[in-house]
């Protein structure tokens, strides 16, 4: 599809999905109930028909070990559903993009108080309207960023908050983060954090910080085994002392193991059965193999002066290791844990990664701006590929490998499927920003290169000018870029809430019911075109008063835009759970602001405007990005309950967000 965005100007992307919604939306008016109907009401079930196509949604409550629920209950987890079959044969259909939003039953207002249902609203989420956002968007996605300072940024690609930002929140750290991986539901994200000798456990669906795990040592690197069990941390030890590994299990999020493996920094890899840790000890030139059952290290495989990256490919059943100073890629064989072949390259070698299907190793050497390609079925090299100057990371989608260099700004790229063709497999390479990366100070270890939502389509981060740019993988050039918000960028995740085929047909995510009540389910399709708004109802939680957990505000704002250098108005209604209206006459809301990075804070208080709507006047003394809560003594209503707003201030003369607009 076309450009999302002039990436000269710095304006926030939306992905391809997000596109096609956007022109679906434009090109068809969504039809009342008549012509498309509404799905049964039930606790989370119903079925619509249209075209030849049937659509089965179903909601069940993920019940914990030794409990069981009836239906969806508020603060609990449930898995969506859509099954999509052909209507004459159950046919599952697969391959298909649907969409989907949740929201509780109520109304929302347009700007001539006119009110909008199910149907209207899907049409407002389509828009991405400032303001106007579902409970629960199914097409979510969010774009992390690792920072140079104590911070992680956690921007929404798909809904801009103005034309410039999409920052939806920041997580503050006590010290810098040096690597992150996410646990395998993504449902928690585990940061090392060096200077503080722990682990931070961060809940990805309210971005926040759980806990801190004591690990040892300094933390560096850290990795999820393959099937989610365990999180690994190599910690390095202090002068002359051995570091090693710490076992963390992601069910109950608690240290259950530290193995002492060996000095230097430590790297990753796992057999394919999840039988095997191998643990890089880069001083002391060995691979510790450790037995992931019994929690013990097993073997010290000596594999050169310099171990400084491993991976495993389930091809070979064989474990590879690059030697930075030897220049030599060694095959351990993964049950008997020998080495079996030595295939020289030259020195210099960085990161290595394993094709997905297990094939081929690549190899970057920084020191001769090449990638060795590694035949694993004969363990001789098969290509070697010029690339960027002093190539410093790779990452691979299903068809290519993205190799990141520190001495341009060019990414290079590499087919996947042309590799071991005969012929020299040809490398493009498309432009993220200007500057090369060695420009910046302290790079860090967290990888610059992240996979985005779909099969074909990544992020990158340039350090030099602290902007992530996004990329689809055949484009000549990146489609949109984000700015740093302030801050130096170091790394990259993607955590994806969208609808993903479970099985053939059927389409689902889990997700976290904040509030009980009735929720419109809306559900979209482009072919054939399917507008489609379910039912669902979830019972009260038991253990939690209502009144303070759905709670929630609308903040009307025509532009997140403000200017900077005086007063700037705000408006916004709290809505009451009981009605699902807008609560009048509350002497005592106000707003809390500040600019980031949060040292200074301010508190305003809102008078009422209009009937249920309140409007606090903030000072905006400089230009930069500002957070905005709102909060009630009388309601119960501490400021950090509730959504916040960010705002961006520029030079006077920047829209305002003050007046009745959404």
């Amino acid at each position: 599809m076309g450009t999302v965005s002039n990436p000269e100007r710095g304006e926030g992307m939306r992905t391809t999905t997000a596109i096609f919604l956007l022109l679906a939306a434009a090109a068809f008016h969504v039809p009342g109930e008549a012509a498309w109907g509404v799905g049964n009401a039930a606790s989370g079930g119903g079925r619509a028909v249209r075209d030849g196509v049937a659509v089965e949604f179903n909601a069940s409550p993920v019940d914990p070990p030794g409990e069981s629920r009836s239906g969806p209950t508020a603060g609990e987890l449930v898995d969506v559903r859509f099954r999509i079959v052909e209507e004459s044969t159950g046919k599952p259909l697969s391959g298909l993009r649907p969409a989907g939003w949740m929201d509780v039953g109520r109304t929302r207002e347009d700007r001539e108080g006119n009110a909008f249902g199910c149907r209207e609203k899907i049409g407002l989420y389509l828009k991405g309207i400032v303001g106007i956002r579902p409970m629960l968007d199914l097409n979510a996605y969010f774009l992390l960023v690792l920072n140079r300072d104590p911070s992680i940024s956690v921007i929404d690609p798909l809904v801009g908050m103005t034309g410039k930002t999409n920052l939806y929140a920041t997580i503050p750290l006590k010290k810098p983060g040096a690597d992150w991986t996410l646990r395998r539901d993504e449902k928690r994200l585990y940061v090392t954090i060096p200077d503080a000798g722990q682990l931070a456990v961060i809940d990805s669906d309210a971005f926040k910080v759980e806990k801190y795990l004591d690990v040892g040592g300094r933390p560096s690197r850290v990795a999820l085994q393959p099937d989610g069990a365990y999180i690994w941390v190599g910690y390095d030890g202090g002068e002359g002392e051995s570091g090693g590994v710490a076992m963390i299990d992601t069910a109950a999020d608690n240290l259950v193991a530290r193995i002492v493996t060996g000095k230097g920094h430590h790297e990753f890899a796992f057999s394919q059965d999840d039988r095997y840790a191998f643990v890089t000890n880069r001083a002391d030139g060995t691979v510790s193999v450790i037995d992931v059952r019994e929690r013990r290290k097993v073997r010290d495989v000596a594999t050169g002066p310099m171990p400084i990256s491993l991976d495993y490919s389930k091809l070979a059943r064989a474990l590879y290791v690059g030697d930075g100073r030897e220049g030599v890629v060694a095959a351990v064989d993964g049950i008997r844990h020998e080495v079996v072949a030595r295939i020289p390259v030259k020195p210099g070698l960085g990161p290595l990664r394993v094709t997905p299907d297990g094939r081929y190793v690549l190899a970057v050497n920084s020191s001769e701006s090449v990638v060795h390609v590694i035949d694993a079925s004969t363990n001789r090299v098969a290509h070697e590929l010029a690339v960027g100057a002093e190539p410093y990371q790779i990452a691979m989608t299903r068809n290519f490998a993205h190799v990141r260099s520190l001495g341009t700004e060019f990414v290079s790229m590499i087919n996947l499927g042309e590799l071991g063709s005969g012929a020299t497999p040809p490398v493009n390479r498309y432009e993220a920003g200007p500057g090369a990366p060695r420009a910046a100070a302290d790079l860090g270890i967290s990888p610059a290169v992240a996979r985005g939502a779909g099969e074909s389509d990544v992020f990158v981060a340039n350090p030099a000018n602290n902007t992530i740019y996004y990329y689809m993988e055949g484009m000549n050039a990146p489609m949109g870029n984000f700015r740093g918000y302030g801050h130096e960028v170091r790394g990259l995740a993607v955590v994806n809430r969208s609808l993903k085929e479970t099985e053939p047909g059927v389409y689902g995510t889990r997700v976290k019911l904040p509030v009980g009540g009735v929720y419109d389910v809306a559900f979209i399709l482009d072919s054939p075109r399917i507008v489609q708004c379910f039912r669902m109802e979830a019972a009260e939680s038991p253990s939690r008063p209502a009144a303070r957990r759905s709670w929630t505000v609308e903040y009307l704002v025509k532009d997140r835009r403000v200017p900077s250098g005086g007063a700037v108005p705000v408006r916004f209604r709290l809505i009451d759970p009981k009605t699902g209206g807008p609560r009048a006459g509350v002497p005592d809301a106000y707003v809390l602001y500040y600019a980031s990075p949060g040292v200074r804070r301010d508190q305003a208080p809102a008078r009422e405007v209009e009937p249920g709507v309140y409007e606090a006047s903030l000072s905006i003394t400089a230009g930069g990005g500002y957070y905005v809560y709102v909060g009630s003594p009388s309601l119960k209503i501490r400021h950090a309950d509730l959504p916040f707003l960010t705002l961006i201030a520029g030079p006077p003369g920047t829209n305002s967000t003050g007046g009745k607009g959404k």
